[in-house]
Order: structure tokens, then C-alpha cells, then sequence
């Protein structure tokens, strides 16, 4: 018993200093803790029914008659799909699974009681090897609340702590010695306050408007605003309609893409896990739990097309198209070298037509060309940067992608070449197109278009040559410096060629 207590006290002091509570129970009391959003911060249920879709998609209609013969059929079965790979990619919570690792290295039994099958359940204790018991569904018993409650009762008569998120906790609660809080939701906490004492708590972040409009990328939307570029350049900058059509169109441009990205995300889960930066998108961590990004992408792709309708039938088939296009790049052509680049520069001159069309406006051929060697080279530069940063990380291949380390040097020739590609062009748009038209008073000035658009893609290539460029280079302009200050000069060089 001293030795007990010299470990105990020796415990308390090791994670006092990492501000980790240690338990003040006898070490012959466990620790029991739930898996779902409490070691892990997802749902493996959803996990797993997400797996099926994207390998056995063909198998996805048997879900419903699995339901029909209840919850813990229905885990059983999509268990099944579940690897261990996949469970080692799962989000946990970093502070409670350090927790969990000093209690169990001062001899604490450590027991995983969770509603998940027992096939992931035995994953997970394989992945986190302080775990030296598991409590879980079988296929006949659903082990959630009550039936957690009574099977941990009468495993351990002499009590339990008990570690927890969610309100059917309170029924295991109720009867633990004590409870450990791993939640977000405050009523949770006061619930369980309730029923027994929180002996230490590690909250995950809550889903907030801060992750949703993380998750939908709403910085991205900056982009939706090649939209009124046909509108300015084709001379209705004073038509009051015009400007109301181009902002219903860069709405539902906005909504369409942000439900794609979350689709694609869906798609990219485990790769992103893996990634070096995109590891902490709000899917990849758990904060955006996977049902609420299926309610967001239905919610955004019916009021995408519900403002094209008001637009007009032209615009729902734009945008039917960007969507077709975005699909196929984001379920298979993503991952082929070169085809990708290629497909988002299409993607992003699909916002220029999607223009024209709003504000019926004849539009110079050349522009759209200027687009996509503009696009393709900032698209180049966005995978250069990935492939920089795959060296680094001692990768050949970067997760998801179809490149390799190697391919470095063909990468950036490609975008170097598209970035001149993307000057000449604008100098032949402005000869034969532009000063022709005499729309602008002072057309002298648009030569210095070509300047800033050459100083600016000149400074993302070298940027990304030095390693310095943000993996997302929309998100790089939208916070450097110098690039609101060329966007600036843009706009000062349109008036003054305009008035």
C-alpha cells in the first residue's frame, strides 16, 4: 500500500506540472472511457458508413434493411469496412488520451467502453496500447447508456470513473464513482454535476460559426468575383439590373463551391488527415462533425440552384456543368498529374462565363484564354508548393495527388511557361480587342494590366521557388501585402483608362 501511494503521489506531481489532473481514486479503480467523440473526436459510426460509400458504394443499399434489424446489425456490419489504417487516422483528443497514458503507466486500469462495434473497438485498443480492456457492441447488444450502465456495473461492483461527451454518459455517470468530462456542450457538464463529480474535464472545441465557415472556405468566395468582370468590361458598370443578376450568380457561385469543398473534403478525409497542413481542416479534426457537412452540402447546392433559377435557365446549366466538373475532379481526376491543373483553371473561367451570361454582355474570346493560363499557372504553383513541401516532410507522394517528388522541375517550368503564356495574352487582348473597341477614353493606361499581372505572378512563382508560399494561394492574396496593393493599382489603372 505504500508503494501504492509513493506511485500515486509520484503521478500527481508528473502531471500537476503538465496541468493534466491526475485521479485522486485508489489505482484498483478504472478508468473507463467512451470512444465517440471522447478519445476519438468523431463519430466511427459515420466513419465507417462514409468508408463503405467510397469503396463499396455498390453495397450502400443494403444500410436500410441492416437498420431494419437493428442499431447494433447495423455497426456489425459497416465495421466490417473499417481497417486499421483507417482508425489510426481518427482524430483523438490529444489531453485526454496524455491522461489516460499517465494513469495507466502508474497502474491504472484503463477500459474502453464504447456503442461501436467491437470489430473497430479492438482497432482502436490496438492503436492506443494503454488500453488493456474493451466493453462494446457485439451485434445483438447496442452498448450505449443504459445497457453501458448495467454491463460496467456489474463488471466493476467496487466503482468506476468514467470518461464522457455525450447526454447518454449521464446514464453511466449516474453510477460511476466519479466522472471525467471530454465534451463541448456546457449543458452536458451540469447534467453530469448533477449525478456525480467531475474529477477533470478536457472540452473539445465546438462547432461554431468559426468552424462552419472554415469548413465551407468562405475565403475562397473571393474568387466568385471574376463574375462581374464581363459586367464592368462590357459596359454596364451603371446598369442597376445587371449588377443585381451578377450578384444572385456570385452568391450561388459561392454556395456551389463551398459545398463541393466540403464534399471534397468528405472525399480527401483520411488523405487530409495525413497532410501536413490540412490535417486541421474542420472535417479532418472532428470539429465539423461528418453529418452537419452532409446537411451543409445539401443546403448549399439547393440554394445554389435556386438562385441560378431566378437568373435564368442559362445559369442553372453553367452551373450544372461546374458541378459535374467538380465532381469528377474531386472522386477521381484529382488524381491525375496534369489533367487536375487543367480542370481548375476550367473551373475558374467557368465563373467568367457564368458572367457573361448574367449580364448578357458580348465578351472578348481572349479574356477567357487569359483565364485559364492565369488559373493553370496559380493552379501550378499551388501543387509546386504541395510537392516543396512533400520533400520536406520526406514524402515521395504527396496523399491524394498524383505527384512526386521528382516531378518538381517539370512543375515549375509548366507555370513558369503559363505565367508568360498568360502576359501574352493580355497584350494581344488589349491590341485586338480592347483598344479597338473604344469603350475605354484613355486605353494608354490598360498597358499597365500586363505590368502588375506580371510583377504579381512573378512574385507567387518566386515565393513558391523559395518555399514561402501559402499551400492555398487565393488565401496567400487575400493577407499579403503587396498583393492588395497590386490588386489596388489594378483598379486605379481601370478607372483612369475608363474617365
Amino acid at each position: 500500500m505504500a508503494q501504492a501511494s509513493a506511485v500515486a503521489a509520484d503521478a500527481a506531481i508528473e502531471m500537476e506540472s503538465l496541468d493534466i489532473p491526475a485521479l485522486r481514486h485508489d489505482l484498483s479503480v478504472p478508468l473507463v472511457i467512451d470512444l465517440d467523440g471522447t478519445l476519438v473526436t468523431t463519430d466511427t459510426l459515420h466513419e465507417a458508413l462514409l468508408l463503405l460509400i467510397k469503396r463499396k458504394w455498390w453495397q450502400a443499399w443494403r444500410v436500410p434493411a441492416w437498420t431494419l434489424k437493428g442499431r447494433a446489425v447495423v455497426k456489425e456490419k459497416l465495421a466490417a469496412i473499417v481497417t486499421d489504417d483507417d482508425v489510426a487516422g481518427f482524430p483523438c483528443n490529444p489531453a485526454l488520451r496524455t491522461f489516460a497514458e499517465r494513469e495507466a503507466r502508474f497502474g491504472r486500469p484503463i477500459v474502453l467502453a464504447t456503442a461501436a462495434d467491437h470489430a473497430i473497438a479492438e482497432k482502436v485498443a490496438r492503436r492506443f496500447p494503454f488500453i488493456c480492456k474493451v466493453v462494446s457492441s457485439d451485434g445483438r447488444i447496442n452498448m450505449r447508456g443504459r445497457a453501458k450502465a448495467d454491463a460496467l456495473t456489474q463488471l466493476y461492483p467496487n466503482g468506476f470513473v468514467y470518461a464522457g461527451d455525450s447526454f447518454p454518459d449521464i446514464h453511466v455517470w449516474r453510477h460511476a464513482s466519479a466522472a471525467v468530462f471530454a465534451g463541448a456542450s456546457p449543458r452536458i457538464v451540469e447534467k453530469a454535476r448533477e449525478v456525480t463529480e467531475i474529477v477533470a474535464s478536457f472540452p473539445r472545441r465546438a462547432l461554431g460559426l468559426k468552424g462552419i465557415r472554415r469548413g465551407l472556405r468562405l475565403h475562397q468566395w473571393a474568387k466568385n468575383a471574376l463574375v462581374f468582370i464581363p459586367l464592368i468590361l462590357g459596359g454596364k458598370a451603371l446598369d442597376i439590373g445587371a449588377w443585381i443578376f451578377a450578384f444572385e450568380a456570385f452568391l450561388a457561385f459561392g454556395l456551389l463551391a463551398s459545398g463541393a469543398y466540403l464534399l471534397n473534403d468528405l472525399c480527401d478525409l483520411a488523405d487530409d488527415r495525413r497532410h501536413w497542413s490540412k490535417k486541421n481542416r474542420p472535417l479532418a479534426t472532428g470539429e465539423l462533425p461528418i453529418v452537419w457537412s452532409i446537411g451543409l452540402i445539401a443546403a448549399c447546392g439547393a440554394a445554389a440552384f435556386g438562385l441560378a433559377w431566378i437568373a435564368g435557365p442559362a445559369s442553372v446549366i453553367l452551373l450544372a456543368l461546374y458541378l459535374v466538373v467538380s465532381l469528377s475532379y474531386s472522386f477521381r481526376l484529382k488524381r491525375e498529374p496534369i489533367i487536375d491543373v487543367f480542370l481548375l483553371a476550367c473551373l475558374f473561367t467557368m465563373r467568367l462565363a457564368l458572367g457573361v451570361v448574367v449580364a448578357d454582355v458580348a465578351f472578348s474570346p481572349w479574356l477567357f484564354v487569359f483565364s485559364m493560363f492565369i488559373f493553370l499557372s496559380l493552379s501550378l504553383a499551388k501543387r509546386q508548393t504541395e510537392i516543396t513541401r512533400m520533400a520536406a516532410h520526406g514524402q515521395e507522394r504527396t496523399p491524394g495527388r498524383g505527384y512526386r517528388a521528382g516531378d518538381a522541375p517539370f512543375v515549375l517550368a509548366t507555370g513558369i511557361g503559363a505565367m508568360m503564356a498568360t502576359i501574352l495574352v493580355m497584350v494581344i487582348y488589349l491590341v485586338e480587342d480592347a483598344f479597338p473597341k473604344g469603350f475605354y477614353k484613355h486605353p494608354d493606361f490598360l498597358w499597365g494590366f500586363a505590368v502588375v499581372i506580371f510583377l504579381w505572378l512573378a512574385r507567387v512563382w518566386l515565393l513558391c521557388h523559395r518555399g514561402e508560399l501559402d499551400d492555398d494561394p487565393v488565401a496567400f492574396a487575400l493577407k499579403d501585402r503587396v498583393s492588395l496593393l497590386y490588386a489596388a493599382a489594378m483598379g486605379a489603372i481601370f478607372v483612369a483608362a475608363i474617365w
